[in-house]
Parts: C-alpha cells; sequence; structure tokens
C-alpha cells in the first residue's frame, strides 16, 4: 500500500508497547518515525523532522508556533496522554492543525504511582533499599499512612483514583477543586474543602491540578509554609506548578517533612538541580504515566485520532 500521510512519534517506546496502535496506521497507509532519543525533544531535534510530516502522535515535547511554520503539511496532533501545557492550542487553531488528546487514558498509571511514591516517603523507601544493598543495618523508623489526613489538590479523574485507592488505608481524604465534582465526592467519602485548608490539615497534599496560566507555581514559598513541618507533599501533574526553589527551601530548612516528584518545571530534568541535593525528596524521571496497559490504551486512542483528522473528521477528543 502506498504511504498517504508520515506520522511522526515523539513519544517513546512506540514499536514496543503500541505495536497495534502503530499497526492499525500502517494498515491505513501511513508512515511512521519514531522517536530514537528516549526522551522528549528539543526544538533543535524536531526541526528536521517535521517538514513533511502530516500527524504526531505527541509526547511532551513542545509544540508551538516555531515549530508549526517549519511544519506546513501538519494537520493533527494527537497527544500521548491528558496534558496538552506543552502545545499552543491558540496557534494551533491558527495553523489549520487539530489537537487532540486522552482524557483519563493514564489516570490509572498516575495515581498508582502517585499511592506508590507516597508510601515510600512514609517508610523511607529508597533510603533503606539504598542501605540494605550497601550491606548496612540502617532501620529507618518511617510513620504509617493509616489516621492521616490525605489531601488532594484538585479532584478531577486521577485525584479520583486516588480517592478510590486510597479507601483502604483508612485515611480522611480532603481535596479542592475550583469546580468540584460534589456527586463524586460523596461517593467516595471525600471532604471538599479549600486550598488554603487543604495545606494547612493535611499529613499528606497530593498535586492534581492542570498547568494553566492561573495555577503557575500554585506551591511557592506561601504554600509550603502553610503545611505542617510534619507533611509531605507529592506532584504528579505538571512541574510548572511548583516554584522549584521554594520547594528546596522548604525541604532545606525543614518547613516540610518530605517531596516526592515525578514532574520539572524544565524537563528533561538537568543532574545539577538543586533538589536533588536533598535527602527528604524522592525524584522519578515524568514517569508516572509508564505502564504497559497505558501505553496499549492510549496508543489505540491516538492512532483513531489521527485517522479521522487525516479522514476530515473531529476526533472524539478533539481540544476546541
Amino acid at each position: 500500500m502506498s504511504t498517504k500521510h508520515k506520522v511522526l512519534v515523539t513519544a517513546t517506546n512506540y514499536s514496543l508497547l503500541c505495536a497495534d496502535a502503530k499497526r492499525m496506521l500502517e494498515e491505513a497507509g501511513c508512515e511512521i518515525i519514531e522517536n530514537q532519543l528516549g526522551r522528549p525533544h528539543t526544538f533543535e531535534e524536531l526541526a528536521p523532522l517535521v517538514a513533511d510530516i502530516d500527524g504526531v502522535v505527541a509526547g511532551v515535547d513542545t509544540w508551538d508556533e516555531a515549530i508549526f511554520k517549519l511544519a506546513p503539511k501538519l494537520k493533527g496532533i494527537a497527544r500521548f496522554g491528558v496534558g496538552v501545557d506543552n502545545i499552543d492550542l491558540a496557534k494551533a487553531r491558527e495553523y489549520g492543525i487539530k489537537v487532540a488528546n486522552v482524557p483519563g487514558g493514564n489516570a490509572n498509571a498516575v495515581a498508582e504511582l502517585t499511592i506508590g511514591l507516597i508510601l515510600s516517603m512514609l517508610r523511607n523507601i529508597p533510603t533503606l533499599e539504598r542501605s540494605a544493598r550497601r550491606g548496612y543495618w540502617d532501620r529507618t523508623v518511617g510513620t504509617e499512612l493509616a489516621v492521616r489526613t490525605v489531601g488532594l489538590l484538585g479532584f478531577g479523574n486521577i485525584a479520583q483514583m486516588v480517592a478510590k485507592k486510597l479507601q483502604g488505608f483508612d485515611v480522611e481524604i480532603i481535596a479542592y477543586d475550583k469546580y468540584p465534582n460534589e456527586e463524586k465526592a460523596k461517593a467516595l467519602r471525600v471532604k471538599l474543602v479549600s486550598s488554603e485548608e487543604v495545606l494547612a490539615q493535611s499529613d499528606v497534599v497530593s498535586m492534581h491540578l492542570p498547568s494553566l496560566k492561573e495555577t503557575y507555581h500554585m506551591m511557592s514559598d506561601e504554600q509550603f509554609e502553610r503545611m505542617k513541618p510534619t507533611a509531605y507533599f507529592v506532584n504528579t501533574a505538571r512541574g510548572a506548578l511548583v516554584d522549584e526553589q521554594a520547594l528546596y527551601k522548604a525541604l532545606k530548612q525543614g518547613s516540610i517533612a518530605g517531596a516526592a516528584i515525578d514532574v520539572y518545571e524544565q524537563e528533561p530534568v538537568a543532574a545539577d538541580n538543586k533538589l536533588f541535593e536533598l535527602d527528604k525528596l524522592i525524584a522519578t524521571p515524568h514517569t508516572a504515566a509508564e505502564t504497559t496497559e497505558t501505553y496499549y490504551r492510549v496508543g489505540l486512542d491516538t492512532a483513531q485520532a489521527l485517522l479521522d483528522i487525516f479522514a476530515g473528521k473531529d476526533p472524539v477528543h478533539l481540544l476546541r
């Protein structure tokens, strides 16, 4: 079959974990160009790849006017996930590029890692693992999650799944959301409160807000100072929500007990990031959504979105 459309995939591990999605596109006549870097592309790396592409399965690379000017054939971007803060939607519309995402596609994976990070913080699992490997016997005393208060900043799909998974841990759950789903909160036994109350009352604060202009650096010096000195902070949402200098100061000065972050203000994160100097921090490389199941589900959804766009139709999750 002759090639009809050229698709650039900047999400990683595509052939390995999205074989069905890749086959779906190829059987429709698409040529696939895969990410060979194993990480997001920089502008300089994307620029020579986009001149004749028709569609993109986008990871967390930046897609803005500078790139759109170099991609005159680009018809659609299917975001491999839900967050689209790396895509300039207004400029995409100006250039006639349709953008779709996959809401809820990675929610379970992110929720599970969130729970894992919370437990890792409270029980000092990374520190204990390193100690055991060295033959030491540093049995660091941890903290139990039971009877603690977990506060969720944001109460969308992922936060709701976190709340559901926390039900068996005997915790109190409180949450803040600008547009709260009161029905879901009642069903999950979550008390809806203000953001200030989440910060002041929680033993664990978990970030689940979208990255918008109004939420940029939502966690800064003032917010960390409102938290208990015994409280922990986890961010599996977006790096722009947190002022990393403020987080560094809070951890360094003991304003909070610890933090676990999967996302950063600049990605890929630099090895000399000051946060990495701190033992009170657990860090993972934006890997919350990286599961076999997520790749399968989101791979099929993004492939179908591009095929719909190529056929002149609106994809199911078109962002307007």
